[in-house]
């Protein structure tokens, strides 16, 4: 996205309940469960979701004591949580088909450590990372507005709350701002298909989805009643993997900014972090977060590229698109080099990536999240290298 002029910009999100959400949610709850038993534990966990069925496919190294039951019983209990006790797909009686099997030793043998080699990277890949003064999460203001209407939905829906009464869990949103001199300064439109009760009128949808709107975004930011978009095709009954099949990592643009920076393609959800698909766009956007609240520049865009079995990464470019404050961007990523370890190690120690931490992640975007104190999760989202990226500028 340019940083000047005037013009529109859309992003959307889909709520935890889409079908693609629901896969990563149960590859990320597979994750979890190897994590939790063996914080080496590597997996690659692909997931797919339709009528009444669920199926479990990858690699995976971990104990034994990690079995097929518990991971079906896993993935049952995350479908519960969502609320899909439907009877087109319901955590009680869906089928689960299980084909997890052994990681590849040719994979291994260049991720591993072994005497003097340190560990590789999982794959070949370029990730990015993007922060922006947008909002007060550093995020893109369209994707922020687009994930925070659709997780005030979700708070009402599970909480009972009148609001949410009626919505069933999938649903997707999109926002569209109207940007002045590079600045978002209000909505233009808002789209949101919602899945819900049958025999629900859809004004009363409409009505209730207006509040929760305007809710979530600014003041002064309503869109007009014709550019209020809700269930546009109409009734929306039949929804969720009963609708329409989802697969682990579709949702790439979602999980990242909007399609607001560049993306290189690796989904994250059901990768262990010694694939730095996951890991380094993570520290990506940690870098990319820290050196715009560190005051260094107003935007910042950050690639690394790796080779798979090669630990240190084979270039750090740093773009801060003219939004610098006296900062030379080559300087930058020297630095940045310098303050953290970008091996693969480097960042799963730095950002303590080893731990059962990533069901949380799977719906309503990796960034732009509040790191949770007790759980220390998100640490990819702290802002912990201000102090230091200032002392290397003389801030």
């Amino acid at each position: 996205m340019r940083n000047k002029g005037d013009f529109l910009f859309t992003s959307e999100s889909v709520s935890e309940g889409h079908p693609d959400k629901v896969a990563d949610r149960i590859s990320d709850t597979v994750l979890d469960c190897f994590l939790a038993a063996d914080p080496e534990a590597r997996v690659a966990c692909e997931t797919l979701v339709t009528t009444n069925r669920i199926v479990l496919a990858g690699e995976v190294r971990g104990p034994a004591s990690v079995t097929q039951e518990l991971l079906v019983e896993a993935t049952r209990a995350a479908v519960r949580d969502i609320g899909y006790d439907q009877s087109g797909f319901s955590w009680r009686n869906a089928e689960v088909q299980y084909y997890l099997h052994a990681q590849s030793a040719d994979i291994a043998v260049g991720v591993d450590s072994d005497g003097n080699k340190d560990e590789g990277a999982g794959d070949q890949g370029i990730m990015f990372g993007f922060a922006t003064r947008e909002t007060e999460t550093l995020m893109p203001a369209p994707i922020h507005y687009a994930h925070g209407i659709l997780r005030r939905m979700n708070e009402l829906r599970k909480s009972g709350d009148p609001r949410g009464r009626g919505l069933q869990p999938d649903a997707k949103s999109q926002v569209t701002l109207h940007y002045v001199d590079g600045r978002p300064v209000g909505a233009t439109s808002v789209v949101i298909s919602t899945q819900h009760d049958e025999g629900m009128a859809q004004a009363d949808i409409r009505e209730a989805l207006r509040g929760i709107v305007a809710d979530v975004l600014p003041a002064g930011w309503e869109v007009p009643e014709d550019q209020f978009y809700v269930n546009p095709t109409g009734i929306f009954v039949i929804g969720g993997p009963d609708g329409d099949c989802g697969l682990t990592g579709r949702k790439i643009i979602v999980d990242t900014y909007g399609g607001a920076a560049p993306h290189g393609g690796g989904a994250f959800s059901g990768k262990d972090p010694t694939k730095v698909d996951r890991s380094a766009a993570y520290v990506c956007r940690y870098l990319a977060k820290n050196i715009v609240a560190a005051g260094l520049a107003d935007r910042c865009t950050l690639q690394i590229a790796y080779a798979i079995g090669v630990s240190q990464p084979l270039s750090v470019y740093v773009d801060l698109d003219g939004s610098g404050h006296d900062v030379d961007e080559a300087r930058l990523e020297r630095v940045l080099r310098e303050v953290v370890d970008l091996t693969p190690r480097g960042i799963r120690k730095h950002l303590r990536l080893n731990r059962p931490i990533y069901a949380a992640t799977a719906a309503y975007g990796h960034f732009g999240r509040t790191p949770d104190p007790a759980a220390d999760s998100f640490t990819w989202e702290k802002t912990d290298l201000v102090e230091t990226l200032q002392q290397a500028f003389n801030r």
